[in-house]
């Protein structure tokens, strides 16, 4: 799992671990591109990522695509936030109601063999939001994040573009 702010290199990272692990690489989109801006960003990622990775957009059923993808490579999931979002956007309001689709993920992660490299990022270092349902989605992110990380056998934060290991310990990528 690799987590950081907005713009911190997580990705950048993940994809470096990605491709560390495999010469197979199966890149697990969660974003949809909602407008002009949000394509953009897709577009920039998928560029920088260059050639060498299957792509698979998966909005929603993240636990379905890791185990129609088990076996092919080394998936990369970018990233867990905008699914969560993309969960809440289905009706599921607070961590009660995502729950079960975290359960589910967790779950595919732990029988999974092949290597998942995990993006999310790291929303609860900032002011308590001001409306509720912003306060609601930081709260799931954070369990998300929780349960997430205690299923991996790794978990990275980028900072300012570099990296830091958080488990099982410290050391360069």
């Amino acid at each position: 799992m690799v987590t950081g702010g907005a713009r911190s290199g997580k990705s950048a990272l993940a994809e470096s671990i990605a491709s560390r692990l495999g010469a197979a690489r199966i890149y697990i989109a969660t974003a949809e591109p909602g407008d002009g801006e949000m394509a953009e960003r897709i577009a920039l990622h998928r560029d920088r990522r260059g050639a060498g990775w299957q792509t698979v957009e998966e909005p929603l059923d993240l636990a379905g695509a890791l185990a129609r993808t088990e076996g092919q490579g080394v998936r990369l999931v970018d990233c867990l936030t905008l699914w969560l979002a993309n969960q809440m956007a289905q009706g599921a309001d607070s961590q009660t109601d995502t729950g079960p689709a975290i359960k589910a993920l967790c779950a595919a992660l732990a029988a999974t063999r092949s290597p998942v490299v995990l993006v999310t990022n790291e929303l609860g270092l900032g002011i308590v939001p001001e409306n509720a349902l912003a306060r609601r989605f930081r709260d799931a992110h954070g369990w998300m994040n929780q349960a997430v990380a205690a299923v991996a056998d790794e978990v990275w934060m980028a900072v300012s573009g570099l990296p830091l290991r958080l488990k099982p310990e410290r050391e360069t990528p």
